[in-house]
């Protein structure tokens, strides 16, 4: 009997939905399933960067390197409205990391990737520097050099959504309970019904092992679990350019502009032994990033200037690396089955920035097991949905939007853009043609228009999905905004 899919990927984060878009580009019927929501877990807790990762090099990972560098720019080219270049100031330090290796590493940098439209990295007097001005005096020279900026939990959701425009069945909320093979193919149990699939793909991150128990699988594969932590504080400087700093453990962080009004500082990392329902900042993780921030701003701050904190565990292949940053940030496959038996492909490992890659090695792994899929990766030249303009458009599209909604606010029409790209100008789209057509206003420009749109295209189902997801408006409703969103919520999914 011919199964229901092709192809049934367990797991919602940025691999899944990845392997989702390209396996469905490639003719195979694909089900997607996840057990919460779109991007719930690990990948909407990063640090928000396309990067090659600079502190990687110091540990030998030259091809991931490469290989994160050289997916910068495509990211960049298919999805202009949630992706954007950022230039990054990294301070000298005396007493740490030498000038000429932070300037041999950012040599490195900028020609192992292949860049082409992002500009180089250059030197710095930063007390002669906006960017300086916010540092403490002891720190004069530096360097500055070009990364990226990401929406991580909308890039899962566009993957997911273009996938589902091709012909991909979106599942969330929906919990795989049993999974075994049968009669050439795959019996799949969940929360909401039995489904049967040609194939397996197993995306399901820091659960990957515990889902291979579940179906009988052994590996010999190990993980280990890092929990990377960040705190959103307010604004510490004014200009649009990120800090990289380096800590006297060894350490490095990040201070990132964040959402117009605020400043995202992180990460930690620390090996995490705890359920994963369970994953959150802890009062030490909380404290050792306001004392990185104390030990470079002049602005001091303290935990109680935390407004926001998350936390995410990051599935890292187990390389033998004493400390945890130390481990690598690379993936593997395994695929097991073969002779008549119905093939299942774990992933291990991983990073956003190499998820279009790592998806295209994936389906490729996966073609001569599953006849459905044909064709070679196509997913560098596919825009995402909404990212169909130039990179350099946002301002354009900005006043387009403007044009036709001269009512909206520029923070408001900054971010629906930022969000939605293209769409916003759709006839059908997230955004209404008049103010009238705009429905409820939850606050902070949230219409009940863009409600309906995300619970119908994007799978939102509460109102966390919407304020911590799909958008990151949770930072400034309070809590009789939330409340209203969540009675219009019920009563729309009633």
């Amino acid at each position: 009997m011919k199964p229901d899919y092709d192809l049934a990927i367990i797991g919602g984060g940025i691999n899944g939905a990845g392997i989702a878009r390209d396996a469905t580009g490639r003719g195979a019927r694909v089900l997607l399933l996840e057990q919460g929501d779109l991007a719930q877990g690990t990948s909407s807790a990063s640090t928000k960067l396309i990067h090659g990762g600079l502190r990687y090099l110091e540990h030998y990972e030259f091809a991931l390197v490469r290989e994160a560098l050289s997916e910068r720019e495509v990211l960049w080219s298919i999805a202009p409205h949630i992706i954007w270049p950022m230039r990054f100031v990294l301070p000298h330090r005396a007493g740490l990391r030498p000038r000429w290796l932070l300037r041999l590493g950012l040599f490195l940098y900028d020609h192992i990737g292949g860049r082409r439209a992002l500009p180089p990295a250059q030197t710095i007097n930063l007390s002669q520097s906006p960017e300086g001005e916010v540092l403490k005096p002891a720190y004069t020279k530096g360097f500055v050099y070009s990364d990226g900026w990401v929406d991580d939990a909308r890039l899962v959701v566009l993957n997911a959504r273009d996938a589902a425009l091709r012909g991909a069945d979106i599942r969330t909320r929906c919990k795989v309970e049993a999974l075994r093979r049968s009669g050439g193919q795959w019996q799949i149990e969940t929360s909401q019904g039995s489904f049967t699939a040609g194939a397996v793909v197993n995306a399901a991150g820091p659960a990957v092992l515990d889902l291979l128990g579940r179906a009988g699988q052994e590996t010999r594969q190990q993980m280990r679990l890092v929990r990377g932590s960040h705190i959103v504080v307010p604004r510490l400087f004014d200009h649009e350019k990120a800090y990289f700093f380096q800590l006297p453990d060894g350490r490095i962080f990040f201070a990132i502009p964040y959402e117009e009004d605020f400043t995202l500082v992180g990460t930690t990392d620390r090996d995490h032994t705890g359920p994963l329902s369970d994953v959150r900042a802890s009062e030490e993780e909380v404290a050792y990033l306001c004392a990185g921030v104390n030990e470079y701003f002049r602005r001091q701050i303290t935990p109680d200037d935390v407004v926001w904190t998350y936390s995410g565990v990051r599935p890292l292949v187990s390389d033998g690396s004493g400390r945890p940053e130390a481990a690598t940030r690379g993936y593997r496959f395994e695929v097991d089955g073969g002779e008549g038996e119905p093939p299942l492909l774990s992933v291990f490992g991983g990073k956003i920035t190499t998820y279009r890659h790592l998806a295209a090695g994936a389906v490729d792994r996966l073609a001569p097991l599953v006849p459905a899929i044909t064709g070679t990766p196509w997913t560098h030249g596919a825009a995402l949905p909404g990212g169909d303009f130039p990179k350099e458009g946002q301002g354009n599209l900005i006043d387009a939007l403007h044009a036709r909604r001269p009512d909206l606010p520029h923070p408001v029409l900054r971010r629906l853009v930022r969000c939605h790209g293209t769409l916003v100008l759709a006839s059908d789209g997230p955004v209404s043609a008049t103010m009238a057509q705009d429905g409820e206003d939850f606050g902070h420009g949230l219409y009940a228009c863009e409600v309906d749109w995300m619970m119908r295209e994007e799978w939102a189902a509460e109102p966390a999905d919407i304020l911590w997801r799909r958008t990151k408006l949770g930072l400034r409703f309070d809590a009789r905004q939330t409340a209203r969103l969540e009675k219009y919520m019920a009563e729309r999914r009633a």
